[in-house]
Formats: C-alpha cells, structure tokens, sequence
C-alpha cells in the first residue's frame, strides 16, 4: 500500500471532499489534526496546521498546500465523473487531455493540492 501526505488548510474540507467527491473511505481522524484516508491500495493522510508534519523547518521553511506532485486516481468513465463533480462544484485545472496512455484531468482539493483523475486507453 502506498502512502501519500498532502499538507491541507482544513482536515474536516479535506476529508468531506475526498470521501464525498473522489470515494476515498475514512479509516481515522485525529481531530482537526490529521486524518487517514483510504481508497484502494492509497493510504492518504491529510495533515492540518495543527499536525506535527506542519511544524516549521529548521531553516525557516513552512510546510503548505499545493504543488505539482499529486496523486493519480484511475477511474473507469472520466467524461461522466467530471461532468459530475462539475456540478458540485469541484475545480479543475485543465480540460480533459487526450494522450498515448488514456486520458487524464487534474482537479483541485479544497486546499489546492492536485489529484489527478486518469483512465487508462
């Protein structure tokens, strides 16, 4: 199983986007701390201000949201699941890009963080 941090502004906005938009299940949370995500064989942690893995960086660094590593979900019909989670309102980056390997979009979390939705050719 993989597992993959993603520092957030807010772990309750994370975790409602995540289980409600993307079908991850909540294995556990630790108040507005931190909470574990699970969707397949991707273990998720959604870490909040108030979590140790915010903390400032011996050179002055302070861990934030956003950035262009992101996790892939694979999805069966990419067209019907954006279409939906346009209408409630979830954010993309692009538009659905055709390539070699499937087809692929990137959302945003509520926070910022990418994830990209991809189906395989």
């Amino acid at each position: 199983m993989a597992q993959v941090r993603y520092i957030v502004d807010d772990v309750g906005d994370a975790v409602a986007f995540y289980v409600s938009k993307l079908g991850f299940e909540l294995e556990q949370q630790f108040g507005s701390a931190i909470a574990i995500l699970v969707h397949g064989d991707l273990r998720l942690w959604v870490s909040g201000p108030k979590s140790s893995a915010s903390r400032c960086m011996p050179d002055g660094a302070i861990p934030s949201p956003v950035g262009w590593s992101m996790i892939v979900s694979t999805v069966d019909d990419l067209e019907s699941l954006v279409s939906k989670l346009k209408d409630v309102g979830v954010r993309f980056r692009n538009e659905i890009v055709d390539g070699p390997g499937g087809k692929q979009i990137l959302c945003k979390d509520p926070s910022g963080n990418v994830v990209e939705l991809f189906q395989p050719a």
